[in-house]
């Protein structure tokens, strides 16, 4: 960074300042862990006099700062795939079932809006298409911040939802699904390929809220990938060329991820290996009535308080998942 040059290839400056950042963080919360270690190992041996036992509280209190310290640093060395460290680009689809499903994706969106938040992450909404009657018809989001993609890829797949319907005048309990797509957010210079001659881009004029210049220009975009059926579409930005930006950034991190997902199929052909969830299968069930229960079943972790879980409370669920994949590696 010190050479004179550095700043003449700006993209790939920004990369090393954004590596070199991430490497300090790295740093310091080893080094802050080394020193906790280092006040509780003092504390015991001052403990162990006469009037030791009035330290017993921040002994206590110590250890909890270094287990959370340890299992969040467990975590990150989980987190070694090409991608883990990036941001993450996060796409949510009621199933069937019209408005019951459209308020569940839309409950959803708002518990992973909360645990961003609780995380420090940073919430973009790229794409968002509400229902005529409540909730919404999908939403694509941005998750900006370290291993965001890491810890999100543990979401993807069929969330259920088990509750009395509040759009039930009969009050009877109803079964509803939405589906979590996760992709990691790709660097410029990672190839992926992508042909002028394989998309139909479509202008359209923008039905979400932004504003009398979006409702009355054709501003909005919608990208239709040929080959894959990929569709992606962005109506947020007020510019038609942003709106295309935004639409081609997901695109490419779609792409990307049918791409790996087709190379690990190929090579669970050729080493017989069979994946224990499939793509798009049920992964968590949300209960809520005639009891309430979170279940996660690649793991069977429950927790019984939803309300804290639906307030973003799911790292739980998360690292349980990422520590299981692990073990089976």
């Amino acid at each position: 960074m010190e050479a004179p040059d550095f700043w003449g290839d700006k993209e790939s400056a920004h990369r090393l300042v954004k590596e070199k950042a991430h490497l300090e963080k790295s740093v310091d919360n080893w080094n802050k862990l080394e020193k906790d270690f280092e006040d509780l190992d003092i504390l015991i041996t001052l403990s162990e006099t006469e009037e030791g036992a009035s330290l017993y509280t921040e002994i206590d209190a110590l250890l909890n700062t270094l287990a959370i310290g340890i299992t969040h640093l467990e975590i990150e060395l989980m987190l070694s795939g090409d991608n883990d460290i990036n941001n993450a680009i996060v796409s949510i689809h009621p199933g069937a079932g019209g408005t019951e499903s459209q308020d569940w994706a839309e409950m959803l969106f708002r518990m992973y809006t909360r645990w961003a938040e609780r995380q420090g992450y940073k919430v973009e909404v790229l794409d968002y298409q509400p229902a005529d009657e409540a909730g919404i018809k999908s939403v694509t989001f941005a998750v900006n911040g370290d291993y965001a993609y890491g810890y999100l890829k543990a979401e993807a797949g069929v969330h259920r939802l088990v509750r009395i319907s509040p759009f039930d005048a009969n009050k009877r309990r109803h079964t509803s699904f939405s589906s979590v797509f996760v992709y990691p957010e790709i660097e410029e210079d990672i190839e992926v390929t992508i042909n002028d001659d394989d998309l139909r881009i479509d202008t359209y004029r923008a039905s979400s809220a932004g504003g009398q210049h979006v409702n009355k220009t054709d501003s909005a975009v919608r990208i239709t990938h040929i080959p894959t059926g990929i569709v992606t579409q962005c109506q947020n930005e007020r510019s038609q060329l942003k709106n295309k930006q935004v639409a081609m950034k997901v695109l490419r991190a779609k792409l990307y991820e049918l791409q790996q997902r087709e190379h690990q199929e190929k090579l669970d052909k050729i080493t017989g290996e069979k994946k224990g969830i499939s793509w798009g299968s049920q992964i968590r069930s949300y209960i809520f009535q005639p009891y309430q229960m979170v279940k996660d079943h690649r793991t069977n972790i429950d927790m019984g308080n939803v309300q804290a879980v639906m307030d973003g409370d799911i790292d739980r669920f998360i690292e349980a998942y990422l520590i299981a994949k692990k073990g089976k590696r």
